[in-house]
């Protein structure tokens, strides 16, 4: 080989290692979600890397999750990463407990823990960020029952909650707020909890039972975008739109729709790309060490004050209806 084409040969090799180690990350965070393909997490996921983005250093976030919402699935992804050396792991819970043993090995080889959206026992994280005051949140759930009720023009009324699994951390929370504020609204009687498993075509199933097994329902209640969707679907299915009500929590982008015809009065969701973002940050400063143990820094967000058990509130979920809906749909 010449020796100007060993030159130029070694050059090249030279500029193509230097990129690779320009554009290396500083730093890895997993951002593990309940499972693929669920429009909260992929806004979440954008929230990330905006967060990502304005940080100075280089940030990769590896946005993954299992197929199907199980703590197994999770539990396998969360090895992975563990294995990969991330430095930080951001993850919604499918069950409270059963990832607590793998995520203390994380932070036991050094991986800061953050959980949000659906919280992880204490001994499994550092902060967890709730996206809400879990009180706010289930006394919004029952108003909003109340209001559809309204809606119904029925003075009083069944109402049904589509929960997502049984073991999920936050469903679990709000449904207890929900039922202490069930006494201050009388017109309203819960008759059942079921559970979707935050599947489409079983949320789909359970409200086509609870339409069928209670005649007086009038208001199903889904604290969960999965469940909600699909319980507006069901109902325009089944032709019940006007006398049975879909509410909790949702995506507008997704929801918007079902505003307009009439299966959803209203319903509510904080952003959850303010979610992911604000995620993104309290890791980055975990990772950082600027996190003290009363409170951490979420960006533009503001700076979230610690229980003593690290947990957080990001801020009060927000309503819509007709008049809104379709602003906010062209967002999330």
């Amino acid at each position: 080989m010449k020796l100007t084409t060993i030159i130029k040969t070694t050059l090249i090799a030279t500029s193509i290692m230097a990129s690779t180690f320009a554009q290396a990350a500083d730093m890895r965070i997993g951002l593990v979600v309940k499972a693929q393909g669920i429009g909260f997490f992929e806004a979440a996921y954008k929230g990330a890397q905006e967060a990502s983005a304005e940080i100075e250093d280089n940030i990769e976030i590896i946005y993954t999750g299992p197929v199907t919402p199980t703590a197994e699935g999770q539990i396998e992804i969360i090895n992975s990463l563990i294995s990969q050396k991330v430095d930080a792991i951001v993850v919604s819970a499918n069950d409270p407990d059963a990832l607590v043993p793998i995520l203390k090995r994380a932070q036991q080889r050094g991986i800061k823990v953050v959980s949000f959206d659906s919280g992880v026992a204490t001994a499994g994280r550092q902060i967890h960020l709730n996206p809400s005051s879990n009180e706010l949140i289930g006394r919004m759930n029952i108003e909003l029952a109340a209001t559809s009720l309204e809606a119904a023009k029925s003075e009083k009324g069944d109402i049904a909650i589509l929960s997502a699994s049984p073991t999920a951390t936050n469903q679990n929370i709000w449904i207890g707020e929900m039922e202490k504020a069930l006494p201050e609204f009388p017109q309203l009687t819960l008759v059942a909890t079921v559970y979707g498993d935050d599947l489409a075509d079983k949320s789909y199933r359970e409200t086509q039972g609870l339409v069928k097994t209670y005649p007086n329902l009038k208001v199903i209640v889904a604290p969960t975008t999965v469940g909600i969707l699909a319980a507006a679907q069901a109902i325009t299915d089944m032709k019940k739109t006007g006398e049975v009500f879909v509410t909790g929590l949702g995506l507008p982008s997704e929801l918007a729709g079902h505003v307009e015809s009439g299966a959803v009065n209203s319903f509510a969701i904080w952003n959850p790309i303010d979610l992911g973002y604000a995620a993104t940050h309290i890791a980055y400063n975990l990772i950082q060490d600027t996190a003290s143990e009363t409170e951490v820094e979420m960006g533009r967000m503001g700076v979230a004050q610690l229980d003593a058990e690290g947990n957080a509130a990001m801020s009060s979920p927000f309503v819509y209806d007709i008049s809104n809906v379709a602003e906010f749909a062209k967002i999330f």
